[in-house]
């Protein structure tokens, strides 16, 4: 029988909150001739995380195990799962720290029934560090400033689309990839349903300060021209006040007064305009490299090998 619904989780030295996780996926109800389907993705964890999902798939068919080659990170690990679904209706996403609890798949899914393609979490409660929060919060409030598409706040991967929703996104052939804003580019019919973010369930965070950082970038300039257009006014601004000190000096000097010499304000205008010539060429560079990861046409990731309905395949 077909599952209706796929949980995709992904997965990386999860070791310590693996049994946690699969007792509160055990213990899901839905509404009656709703049939699950889980799909964990391991990210190249160095833990036991591999192995306790290999024992857990081969007990029970209703896990898909994936294993990946290495790490990729999580963008990539959710990709892999949402291309990997078996699920009729809808697919549910949440992270293996169980901070996005489960337990909301059967009010997620009643939207879906009501006629929502995207049902997406809503941060409206945070259980982190005061530095994380306000991180968080300025990077939302920032993304919403420069982004084209109007990506909601505090909204992050915790969500549950239709199998329509899912296919389309699963096509799109970004490498560098953030899926919120790649799913509220894809429109149809979303709506936000706020929750509280539990504290994880056990273990250390996972997203580093750099992966968070990397993960902001991404959003950034995979969904705004605004650094780009920021460096062409800057151009403009730099041109301004070099003519009107031009200006300046001149009518100076046609007056007969002295002209300011020495070395202080010229180092100062070489070393300033210096920098915002190296931010604008790091700024053209973050495109480029974008670019330049696409064009190679790489995949996404590799799958070293998946066990479903209790049966290996191979990659």
């Amino acid at each position: 029988m077909q599952p209706t619904i796929s949980i995709v989780v992904p997965l990386y030295n999860e070791e310590s909150v693996f049994p946690t996780l699969v007792g509160r996926l055990n213990a899901l109800t839905t509404s009656p001739g709703v049939t699950l389907e889980f799909v964990l993705v391991d990210d190249g964890s160095r833990d036991a995380t591999s192995s306790l999902m290999r024992d857990l798939a081969e007990k029970d068919s209703r896990y898909t195990c994936i294993f990946l080659s290495r790490n990729y990170g999580h963008q990539a690990a959710v990709s892999a799962g949402m291309a990997n679904v078996s699920a009729s209706e809808a697919v549910m996403i949440i992270d293996g720290d169980l901070q996005d609890p489960p337990e909301l798949v059967n009010d997620f899914f009643s939207k879906i029934r009501e006629g929502y393609d995207v049902v997406y979490g809503i941060r409206k409660k945070r259980k982190e560090n005061l530095f994380k929060r306000f991180a968080y919060w300025f990077f939302y409030r920032l993304l919403r400033t420069l982004s084209e598409v109007n990506i909601p706040l505090d909204s992050g991967d915790f969500c549950m689309m239709t199998r329509k929703v899912n296919d389309v996104i699963t096509s799109m052939p970004e490498q560098s990839r953030f899926l919120r804003g790649m799913r509220t580019w894809v429109g149809f019919r979303q709506y936000g349903f706020e929750y509280e973010r539990e504290k994880r369930a056990s273990g250390d965070p996972k997203y580093t300060l750099k992966a968070l950082f990397n993960l902001a970038y991404d959003g950034i300039y995979n969904f705004s021209y605004v650094p780009m257009r920021v460096i062409t006014r800057l151009g403009f601004f730099s041109i301004v006040v070099s003519l009107g000190y031009l200006a300046y000096v001149l009518i100076k000097r046609f007056m007969g007064y002295e002209i300011p010499s020495g070395f202080t304000a010229l180092i100062f205008a070489i070393v300033l305009f210096s920098g915002v010539q190296l931010i604008c060429l790091g700024i053209i560079g973050e495109y480029v490299g974008r670019i330049y990861r696409q064009v190679k046409n790489r995949p996404m990731f590799l799958i070293r090998n998946k066990i479903s309905g209790g049966k290996e395949q191979n990659g």
